[in-house]
């Protein structure tokens, strides 16, 4: 008897502890819910606000007292440096459009030209943001997989542009510019000049490429590639040999 209550006792205390482990368990469950939704909004917001209040402390102090509302309001209004920012850059974008504005464009280049270290800083910025802001333009706008640093290690990069030039000149293949990021910052990393044939275009977008890296493999995006291309297999390349062979080879 004394056997039997020992074991009868044993059992009611695993139920009385099971409820409060499956309880514990959800809560801890809803906790960490909780941080995934909230942490990335949180992060977003905070970050903004930081960047919204960074350019108001810049813009708003420069004007005249006059023609600042927060002259004759009692609160601050955020968001109005970045506001007259956007404001400003239409406005001399409008400006430049005339003849007068390519005049003035035209002689500010003339005179940046002629200072040895300003004209070749001023001369890489603009064809960089030319380059990224064209329409037309395909830089950072395809991802691609290589094998990087040895044969049958692979690394995720972004074409940045067609090399041309000397580069181009001095080899028989097809070369290409390609960036490689680095994991966790994708703002720095190398600039590759690799042959055409030895990359392979994925599908994923830049956006996802830059989701992918900065997670560091975590954030992994789904092949959205139809059925048939699916058997597409990559293989090492080896000299001459290709990168992408059909599964069937």
């Amino acid at each position: 008897m004394d056997h039997q209550d020992k074991n009868t006792s044993e059992d009611e205390v695993i139920q009385i502890k099971s409820p409060r482990i499956s309880i514990v368990r959800h809560l801890r469950g809803y906790f960490f819910a909780g941080v995934l939704i909230t942490a990335p909004l949180g992060i977003t917001f905070y970050l903004a606000w930081l960047f919204i209040n960074w350019v108001d402390d810049t813009i708003t102090p420069l004007l005249p007292p006059a023609y600042n509302p927060e002259t004759y309001l009692p609160f601050s209004v955020p968001g109005l440096g970045l506001l007259i920012v956007c404001i400003v850059m239409t406005l001399i974008g409008a400006l430049t459009a005339g003849i007068l504005g390519r005049f003035w464009v035209r002689t500010s280049e003339r005179i940046l030209s002629r200072m040895p270290v300003i004209r070749s800083v001023y001369s890489a910025l603009k064809q960089i943001f030319e380059t990224v802001l064209s329409k037309q333009s395909d830089a950072f706008r395809e991802v691609v997989l290589f094998e990087y640093p040895r044969r049958g290690s692979w690394a995720l990069g972004f074409i940045t542009g067609k090399t041309e030039g000397e580069i181009q000149s001095s080899t028989e293949d097809e070369i290409v510019n390609v960036f490689l990021p680095t994991t966790p910052n994708p703002t720095s990393g190398y600039l590759l000049f690799l042959p055409r044939r030895e990359l392979v275009i994925l599908s994923m977008t830049v956006e996802e490429g830059i989701k992918m890296v900065i997670s560091g493999g975590i954030v992994t995006p789904p092949d959205r590639r139809p059925p048939s291309e699916r058997k597409v297999v990559v293989s090492a390349s080896n000299g001459d040999q290709k990168t992408i062979q059909a599964a069937d080879e």
